[in-house]
């Protein structure tokens, strides 16, 4: 074992936000669940949204799509069950939804500090990943999956999907096309998806390579068990000896506000992987 788990857990509680302190108590010492979704309520809004820069890139209070797909990200991701967090969400995202089943951002998310890259649309305007993972925690209402599966058809094709070349965005395909299970042509959607998935994986630079495991959370899962083994190991040689002198890892992208969270999610993937106890 390359990397120090000391150095790592005193990055992430000198650094880290509460909710990303509580989280990796809860992942790797025992801490307290209840806590835990106590902490993820207070970024809760009375609408049955999220906001209160819970996602790091849109600090606004109010809530936006943007927090909500982080959300769902984080705690499918982490196994994290959800509790009663999620009630009443399904009806939250269905009213941000417009006639073509875009997301609508309020307006307000560009009075408070936000990434440059969101600048332009307020925040996330796409309801796949978010629509997924709320039927992947059994959240989501009928009528909510049926605008977005009308969504989906209008905005993919599997060539499309296999167009993407950023490994980190797969997850909207990703998330969406393994949590529905009826939809015109989803196995050649899945297989676009995977195929997308692993061509990806192939051509990623280092700087990326904690983003396969957000598709590959344990060896046996699916993306795990359509890579080569030889690839995999590489990846995880890689992060076992890319922590940095403070205790973390970087982000792609070189974000210190994303250092704590990225930190963790390297941290479970080793551990998942067997490289550290």
């Amino acid at each position: 074992m390359q990397f120090d788990i000391g150095k790592a857990r005193d990055f992430v509680y000198r650094k880290g936000t509460l909710l990303e302190r509580a989280l990796f108590a809860w992942l790797f010492e025992g801490g307290c669940l209840e806590r835990l979704h106590q902490i993820i309520l207070c970024y809760k809004n009375p609408d049955n949204g999220f906001g209160h820069g819970l996602e790091h890139d849109i600090k606004a209070p109010q809530s936006h799509p943007l927090a909500l797909e982080y959300l769902l990200g984080l705690m499918k991701h982490t196994g994290l069950p959800p509790g009663s967090v999620f009630a009443g969400t399904a009806d939250w995202v269905e009213a941000q939804m417009d006639e073509r089943g875009n997301l609508r951002n309020p307006p307000e998310t560009r009075a408070f500090p936000l990434e440059s890259w969101w600048q332009e649309k307020g925040g996330q305007t796409m309801p796949d990943a978010i629509v997924g993972n709320l039927i992947h925690f059994g959240c989501a209402t009928p009528s909510l999956i049926e605008k977005t599966k009308a969504w989906a058809l209008a905005n993919y094709s599997p060539a499309k999907i296999q167009d993407n070349e950023w490994l980190f965005m797969a997850y909207h395909a990703f998330d969406f096309f393994f949590a529905v299970d009826d939809l015109l042509d989803l196995q050649r959607f899945r297989q676009a998806t995977v195929d997308n998935i692993v061509a990806c994986a192939m051509a990623a630079p280092e700087n990326q390579y904690d983003s396969l495991f957000v598709f590959a959370p344990t060896p046996d899962s699916l993306i795990a068990r359509a890579l080569p083994v030889e690839l995999l190991a590489r990846f995880l040689d890689v992060l076992s000896n890319a922590q940095q002198v403070e205790g973390h890892w970087l982000d792609q992208h070189n974000l210190p506000q994303w250092y704590p969270m990225t930190t963790i999610n390297v941290l479970l993937a080793l551990k998942r992987y067997g490289r550290w106890e």
